[in-house]
């Protein structure tokens, strides 16, 4: 599945009679924003603990191959089995456009098809009796329609839990007994099995569950699966779907029009896609989940990968590709576009083996102009409709989870990948997302390992903001990073990032210069996932507050957040320079620069500054308000007045790392001590500010001494 953010509902905190202590001395309107000011702060801090475990795609428990098997050959040898319509003047009209050589092989394979072939695919299927077996399809629509009916008998009564998304998880056994309970197609247990279409083009052979089946094809435990040449379509989940197979291969094949994947491959080795395409999915095109964790352990370099893609096109869906726990995969040259984002890998999602995610390799793949926005089609409710009234042949996606669209790579919790000379722009939003989840997620509740993603991910040598041709198609930011983890490294030069400044990557693997190592990201980023998450395609529900869903301006979570935070301290502060500052020209001129600090902290939230300078130049002003509101309290208040000059230090530092080095040794960002210290401040500010501060007093004239008169 492909990545969601951590959580799927804000948590509700009890902020009011936390901060009542606080506020009670305060008058009600600076009270009422206060407390919401420190309730936000509450519910990050309670983030951990308070978040539910998201839902992905669920399959009974499995195990990965024990890696004995390689990737399968394709045999040009003549075909064993034979599948074929009765329809001859149909299939004649089929094939008559075809280059003369193939056409005459189709007519002769058409006239052994007619005598001692099959009209279904599944009937092939059924009658392979060893391994290494080749089945032809002849070009023609194919929709097994004895697979079709709904389950009867003692298949409509399998007992099995359910999923979360509706459909049964059934155990090998059952999917057995019962094999077209969730496909139109079913391969369990062949060996060596190749399945190639004989048309000029992989639309000759088109396989089509008609949004009345959870798979289209489904090859279980089937070691060395070859598939060539077809199109398989319209499902309620996925088009080709191999599990835990050693061994197989994907060629030349188009998936299509699916509730959520094109391509699912899950727990396999020694796997690989080439020349592929998918488009019209309410996930991903292409989701190779929990490859085989072969490289667990090892740093940069590794003596293999479990699957390879290579060469294919994955566009206009929500994600081109995914991968919960998409494991050693080497992905390169292939095209990801048109989307709304191009590619994602997460540790986001129980029950997917082999997590955290690790050890994707990423290079010289065309990745851009993934701006599509689906969400459109939920909010209309048209994604409340059946399937095959969606219109997905139309163009139609029904988003099935919460992601950033215009978005080109996002990488959700994971460690050691590798992003090479890849091509990514022309993306409203960034290049590059990184962000990281913790391992109760992912149902591990060990201390430990809480903060053990978001490590090592190199971004190295990719051209961002340029096309092949080299003209200037540029991505709103380069890089969007929660700044959460350890020896992550971006390549010199992003065109606008947030931060601001970023570790850069040396010629070598693992060289790192301005590295840090945080174990919590910004505060406001994880705001804004946190909003961001309460999505659900069934409830029609978006988050208002989020840009992801068409948020823009001061409906922007962001930009509430910093525009609440300079409403208080707006007022607390206005409020204090007229108590105690206004007759220091020192005070007057910082809360003057603290002003425009303010207004440049909000400007700097909305979506067109965040990757610029401006952030850090709020920053810089509001640090300088405080360094000069400080020095101006101290005779008069110095207690405070070395809480703010402490708030103006934390200010200048969250500066200094945001846009010139991020400060290294730190387990947090400076924000949080800002946040956590401005906090304080406001309370203590509010309150010196309610007692009017004492006029100067005023030089009074010496009592004049009387003169003794002269004695005579």
């Amino acid at each position: 599945m492909s990545w969601t953010p951590w959580t799927r509902r804000f948590p509700a905190v009890p902020a009011a009679p936390l901060t009542a202590p606080l506020t009670a001395a305060l008058p009600p309107r600076l009270s009422a924003r206060l407390t919401a000011a420190l309730g936000l702060l509450l519910a990050l801090l309670t983030l951990l603990a308070a978040a539910p475990a998201a839902r992905a795609h669920e399959e009974r428990p499995v195990t990965f191959p024990d890696g004995s098997g390689s990737v399968p050959q394709y045999r040009a040898t003549e075909p064993d089995l034979l599948v074929c319509k009765t329809d001859r003047p149909a299939f004649e009209r089929r094939i008559a456009a075809f280059p003369e050589a193939l056409r005459q092989r189709n007519l002769t394979l058409y006239e052994r098809c007619e005598k001692t072939g099959y009209r279904h695919l599944q009937e092939a299927v059924d009658a392979v009796d060893r391994p290494g077996m080749n089945i032809a399809v002849l070009p023609g629509l194919y929709e097994e329609e004895p697979s079709l009916p709904q389950p009867a008998g003692e298949c409509a009564a399998l007992e099995a839990p359910s999923s979360a998304l509706g459909y049964q998880i059934l155990s090998y056994e059952q999917q057995a007994r019962c094999p077209h309970n969730q496909n139109l197609v079913a391969i369990l247990g062949k060996k060596d099995l190749q399945i190639e279409g004989t048309g000029a083009s992989r639309l000759d052979v088109i396989i089509d569950a008609k949004y009345q089946k959870l798979n289209a094809v489904r090859a279980d435990k089937s070691d060395g699966v070859y598939f060539r040449n077809f199109t398989a379509q319209r499902t309620t989940f996925n088009s080709l779907y191999v599990l835990a197979a050693d061994g197989f291969v994907i060629d030349d094949v188009l998936t299509r029009w699916n509730d959520e994947y094109g391509f699912l491959t899950f727990a396999s080795d020694h796997g690989l896609y080439k020349n592929c395409e998918s488009y019209g999915n309410g996930d991903s095109g292409i989701y190779p989940g929990s490859a085989s964790d072969i490289n667990d352990g090892r740093g940069y370099e590794v003596p293999r990968y479990s699957i390879e893609i290579n060469g294919c096109r994955s566009h206009h869906n929500m994600v081109g590709y995914s991968g919960t726990a998409g494991d050693s995969v080497w992905v390169h040259d292939n095209e990801f576009d048109q989307n709304m984002g191009g590619a994602s890998m997460d540790s986001a999602f129980p029950g997917h083996p082999g997590l955290p995610q690790n050890h994707a390799k990423f290079e010289r793949n065309l990745i851009h102009d993934n701006n599509q926005d689906y969400y459109r089609h939920v909010a209309d409710g048209t994604c409340a409709k059946p399937p095959i009234e969606r219109g997905y042949e139309q163009g139609v996606v029904c988003p099935q989870i919460s992601m950033p669209p215009g978005t080109g790579i996002i990488t959700a919790g994971g460690n050691w990948n590798v992003y090479e000379h890849n091509w990514v722009y022309g993306h409203r939003r960034a290049g590059f997302f990184l962000s990281a989840v913790p391992a109760f997620i992912r149902g591990e509740e060990e201390w430990s390992k809480q903060t053990d993603t978001s490590h090592h991910n190199r971004y190295a040598g990719n051209v961002l903001g340029r096309d092949k041709s080299g003209a200037a198609r540029p991505n709103g930011m380069d890089v969007w990073w929660d700044g959460q983890g350890r020896g992550n490294c971006w390549q010199p030069g992003p065109d606008g990032s947030s931060p601001g400044t970023l570790p850069q990557c040396g010629d070598r693997r693992g060289d790192v210069s301005g590295a840090s190592a945080r174990l919590v990201g910004e505060p406001v980023k994880l705001a804004q996932l946190l909003v961001c998450a309460d999505y659900n395609v069934q409830a029609r529900r978006l988050p208002a507050g989020c840009d992801w869903y068409g948020a823009r301006g001061l409906a922007r979570v962001e930009t509430q957040i910093a525009l609440a935070a300079a409403a208080v301290l707006l007022l607390v502060g206005g409020v204090l320079w007229w108590r105690r500052l206004r007759h220091s020209r020192l005070g007057t001129a910082a809360s003057l620069l603290g002003l425009a600090g303010l207004a440049l902290d909000v400007a700097g939230s909305t979506m067109p500054l965040t990757p610029t300078a401006v952030p850090a130049v709020a920053l810089l002003l509001l640090g300088l308000w405080w360094t000069g509101a400080g020095l101006a309290l101290h005779p008069d208040r110095p207690w405070l007045a070395r809480l703010t000059l402490l708030l103006a230090g934390m200010t200048l530092l969250d500066a200094f790392d945001k846009a010139v080095l991020m400060v290294p040794w730190t387990p947090v960002s400076p924000a949080w001590a800002r946040a956590l210290t401005t906090a304080v401040w406001i309370v203590w500010a509010a309150a010196a500010a309610s007692t009017r501060r004492p006029p100067p007093a005023r030089p009074t004239a010496p009592t004049p001494t009387a003169t003794p008169a002269p004695t005579p």
